[in-house]
């Protein structure tokens, strides 16, 4: 739980803003390899970022990934490739596809994002060969960011690792577009722990920051229908290779 003080003064921003969000949607994509109901320290650090999107009426869903049957894989539907079950097409197509704003959220095992996590981007990458309305790929005009926690080091490595997969597959990253709770190097307390991490203003701080700038750049893009579609419009080149099918589309 956030310090009194702390919560009062998010909310005194949010009760400031004049710019309308109500339109948009975000998605947290959440990597912890805790399953519901257990608790998450991810998720209480997602919280924070959330109070942000929901004070502002953006409509907001969250996805505990390692909830559902998600195979690995780098195609779309993976039942097309032997599996007999795959949840991913309709997390994309109902949640994914219509966000303006997707959040990976991961905690950290052995200096790295999570399994879950890492299964995710690959998933989204799967998808990135759709195009848009105006031929674009599929993630143009959408925003990306990153929070993540743990008790050890490696949460720079992560957001960049991240960002960049984010930022690769065609997302938006803005400024400062992650946030991390990392403790003191080695074992020790877990986000939630004795209430050290809530009450750590920096990884609140830039929590907040980054669920705000996130929030200006998808209006930004939003208002505006998209990133242009001059000199990225993928349908002007073909870079198939029949003989070798590798869903690298970039």
């Amino acid at each position: 739980m956030l310090p009194t003080s702390v919560q009062a003064f998010i909310d005194a921003e949010i009760a400031a803003n004049t710019t309308d969000f109500s339109d948009l949607r975000v998605v947290y994509l959440n990597g912890t390899l805790k399953r519901s109901p257990e608790p998450s320290n991810t998720e209480a650090l997602i919280d924070v970022s959330r109070r942000v999107f929901d004070g502002v009426g953006a409509r907001v869903d969250l996805v505990r990934t390692v909830d559902h049957v998600i195979p690995p894989g780098v195609y779309p539907d993976m039942r097309e490739h032997g599996w007999d079950r795959d949840d991913f097409p309709e997390l994309y197509r109902s949640l994914i596809e219509p966000a303006d704003i997707v959040v990976l959220a991961t905690p950290i095992w052995l200096g790295d994002q999570s399994s879950m996590t890492r299964l995710i981007i690959e998933r989204l990458y799967g998808w990135s060969g759709d195009l848009n309305d105006a031929g674009q790929w599929s993630y143009y005009g959408k925003v990306g960011g990153v929070l993540i926690t743990g008790n050890e080091d490696g949460g720079k490595h992560c957001a960049a690792a991240m960002l960049y997969a984010l930022s690769h597959i065609g997302f938006t990253i803005p400024p400062q577009a992650d946030s991390y709770w990392v403790g003191e190097a080695g074992p020790g307390p877990s986000y939630t722990d004795d209430d050290r991490g809530a009450s750590n203003h920096w990884t609140t701080r830039n929590t907040v920051f980054a669920a705000w700038n996130m929030l200006h750049a998808a209006r930004r893009i939003v208002d505006v229908g998209g990133i242009p579609a001059h000199g990225n419009v993928a349908t002007n080149w073909d870079l198939s290779d029949s003989e070798h099918p590798n869903p690298e589309y970039r």
